[in-house]
């Protein structure tokens, strides 16, 4: 991108944080028009220790002070609880374990936000997202992704260049639409580069520390707040050899691979008694619904943590269609290397992944997505191994 784009007319997601801040400085330097736009998703509590959009917003009028540009609050706050919170505890109500910050980036960020930045003039949008984009013509040559349109050709989901921040995970549910209105300035820079940039240009909020979680949840414990929207029924807790070590306050407050908070640390201690025979910890493996029981085990290590096959469905993919069959690499969460898999098509919208090596607390309700090499390819939510 170069003084040519100016004129354009782009709408930057500034959130209060640092990534945001030097993406609209980015833009701004290349020539663009630059509009700020602070999104408020949540309001129920948003007073609280442990919502911090307020003072989010402070920070992010005093970036675009410094910058120079517009900025403008808008209230998503319906639109998040119709399209994000309430599958949220729909997922959670049914036993699996949602990402709402997937759902988010899908029907806010990349949607709802579009939406309003299209209405103001926009011929693009970016966010501070570590995550490419790149244009491939109809005639397989490499085109300048900030100046092609939908039918230029197609647009792939590139990870970002600093591998420990890549953010295309919670991005792969974005379309050719979607990819082809935005930008991802800061994902073609490390971390330590947008720091020092925020620095030298004297952002207020060069030092701000970068944000966890999603803001209806904050740094609040997670069980005292699902605890609000969920009614609690307790139940056993049996570990592998069906024997009761324990009583759980209800299978929606628990994940699988879960270590801390199960109530029964006392218990290794009285491994041999128990059946553990060592002093290993105790996680979550599985969660029956039916009998209303949470499954533990002792070790990290143990075989019900560990799963060479999973099935996914709500499968979305970033080309519009599904890959062929064949070898790639995936991640079940996160903070997770990618692992080498094969893919096996479905019916409706559904695949399966293999391993050939297994894959630790594959949790129902979290994400599966796909990756040929640097391309993110797309994914689905895990349903079952």
């Amino acid at each position: 991108m170069d003084k040519q784009d100016s004129g354009q007319r782009v709408v930057v997601g500034l959130s209060g944080g640092v990534d945001s801040a030097v993406t609209a400085w980015l833009l701004k330097q290349q020539g663009y028009e630059v509009i700020g736009i602070f999104m408020k998703n949540w309001e129920d509590d948003d007073d609280s220790d442990y919502c911090s959009s307020n003072i989010d917003f402070v920070d992010a009028a005093a970036v675009a002070d410094v910058i120079g540009i517009e900025i403008e609050h808008v209230n998503f706050a319906a639109e998040y609880r119709d399209r994000v919170f309430a599958e949220f505890l729909r997922e959670y109500q049914a036993g699996r374990t949602p990402n709402p910050d997937i759902l988010c980036n899908a029907e806010i960020k990349f949607k709802a936000f579009l939406d309003h930045a299209l209405r103001l003039g926009a011929q693009k949008i970016a966010t501070g997202h570590y995550a490419r984009v790149r244009c491939i013509g109809l005639d397989g040559r490499v085109l300048e992704a900030a100046q092609a349109q939908v039918g230029d050709g197609r647009f792939e989901l590139l990870k970002g260049l600093d591998s420990s921040k890549d953010q295309s995970y919670f991005l792969h549910r974005l379309n050719q639409a979607q990819l082809s209105k935005t930008l991802f300035p800061v994902g073609e820079l490390l971390k330590t580069e947008v720091r020092r940039l925020a620095s030298e240009i004297g952002l207020p909020n060069a030092k701000k520390k970068d944000s966890t979680g999603i803001c209806f949840i904050g740094e609040r414990p997670f069980r005292d707040f699902l605890n609000r929207y969920i009614a609690r029924e307790p139940g056993p807790i049996k570990d592998d050899k069906g024997r009761i070590i324990g009583q759980h306050v209800g299978l929606s407050f628990y994940t699988l691979g879960q270590r801390q908070g199960l109530g029964i640390g006392g218990l290794k201690a009285k491994g041999a008694q128990r059946g553990g025979g060592d002093h290993a910890p105790w996680f979550v493996a599985r969660k029956d619904l039916e009998s209303n029981t949470l499954w533990v085990v002792q070790g990290h290590e143990h075989p019900w943590l560990q799963s060479t096959r999973l099935t996914a469905q709500d499968a979305s993919w970033v080309a519009g269609t599904a890959p062929a069959a064949g070898q790639f690499a995936a991640k079940t969460r996160y903070r997770q290397l990618d692992a080498p898999c094969t893919l096996e098509a479905g019916a409706s919208n559904t695949f399966s992944l293999t391993f050939p090596e297994p894959q630790w607390a594959v949790t129902p309700g979290q994400s599966a997505v796909l990756y040929d090499g640097e391309v993110c390819l797309g994914g689905g939510v895990i349903a079952g191994h």
